[in-house]
């Protein structure tokens, strides 16, 4: 079986795991500082905030800027769940701007979506590619409008040479399926003095220092265990994104002019991370997608879909009063054809050549 992905911890992780375990420091070590420089140094800001989760990292973000119950968090309508968790845990209202082809929210549709209680935008940087942030930002005018990003799955990426997490507070996660892992964990960036501090207060049960509480808090650390794994991680987070764009590249190369198959681009002065590489079966497609997912499967290629549906799309969501009557046209036809393929750097050249062939073969 061809996996869709291939997270890889070598001997560089074992010894820094180790290296912990026997300082006998667990929490709050010189670990987690070496983490933190190396995300800084990436991403190229100021501060960087370690967390427990990407989703950890969101809603500290957005707590961190103020936001609360009856305040409105502008996002896109195609993402993962946590997106939406984070704005309705800190007890904002979600609205939703329908997507362009780039998959993330459409900067020509976001003006109409704006309001007086408008507080924040979050764009969300899909599948590793950079929302087009700038075009957002001047959509947004001159308002008093924070930007989160939601940049989980896009650590590396930028646009005109500026790295995301940097355009506004940006949020990171390290989960097990990213281009680069702690297994569990995030990290929140930014520039700002103020932001930076009230997230690490809330992070730490609200205290500037060891029992000097200064609000209400949560327990979001990441361990020096995650930080470890982190800190190998980061050091070859290059070349795992050379690679997965090197393998774009080929995939893209190799299933060209496929009727009923789109394939994603790269809008000029964005770099792609290719977290994922996400295909459209179309209806003029020979096969559906179901069908194509199933005809991959029995030639030994994993794929997956991200994501099924839109993501208020779901009844739990629905019967929320602070959701309901949302209509996302693009968001809805795109999840009916979106189909994820590996594109990790542990792929060989003959597995590229197996994927490409068994697509062609399946849609032929």
């Amino acid at each position: 079986m061809i996996a869709l992905g291939a997270p890889f911890v070598g001997a560089a992780e074992e010894e820094l795991v180790l290296e912990v375990l026997r300082s006998g420091r667990l929490v709050k070590g010189p670990m987690i500082e070496r983490f933190e420089a190396a995300v800084r140094d990436e991403v190229g800001c100021k501060h960087a905030i370690s967390v427990n989760s990407g989703t950890s990292a969101l809603v500290a973000a957005l707590l961190a800027h103020g936001i609360r119950a009856g305040d409105e968090v502008v996002t896109s309508p195609f993402t993962f769940v946590a997106t939406l968790n984070a704005i309705l845990y800190v007890g904002a209202r979600p609205r939703f701007v329908d997507i362009g082809d780039d998959f993330n929210i459409d900067p020509n549709l976001l003006d109409a979506e704006l309001c007086a209680a408008t507080r924040a935008l979050l764009p969300v940087h899909l599948y590793g590619l950079p929302a087009d942030v700038p075009q957002l930002v001047d959509a947004v005018g001159g308002r008093d409008v924070i930007v989160v990003e939601d940049a989980a799955q896009a650590l590396g990426a930028g646009i005109d040479g500026r790295a995301v997490g940097t355009f506004g507070t940006g949020c990171f996660s390290f989960y097990a399926t990213k281009n680069i892992t702690t297994g569990e964990g995030g990290v929140i960036t930014t520039d700002d003095d103020v932001v930076a501090d009230a997230a690490r207060v809330l992070c730490d049960q609200g205290q500037r220092d060891t029992y000097e509480y200064v609000r209400p808090g949560l327990n979001l650390r990441m361990t020096e265990l995650q930080a470890a794994i982190g800190v190998a991680q980061m050091a070859r987070l290059h070349d795992v994104n050379d690679a997965r764009r090197t393998n774009a590249a080929a995939l893209s190369s190799g299933l060209r002019d496929i009727e009923g198959l789109v394939l994603p681009s790269v809008p000029n002065g964005r770099t792609h991370v290719f977290h994922q590489y996400t295909v459209r079966v179309t209806r003029e497609a020979r096969v559906d997608r179901v069908e194509l997912r199933r005809r991959l499967a029995a030639l030994g290629i994993q794929t997956n879909v991200y994501y099924p549906r839109p993501v208020f799309e779901y009844e739990c969501f629905r019967s929320d009063p602070r959701i309901g009557g949302v209509r996302t046209p693009r968001a809805a036809r795109v999840a009916r054809e979106v189909l994820s393929l590996p594109v990790h750097p542990r792929l060989a050249p003959t597995d590229i050549d197996r994927i490409v062939e068994g697509v062609r073969g399946c849609m032929a």
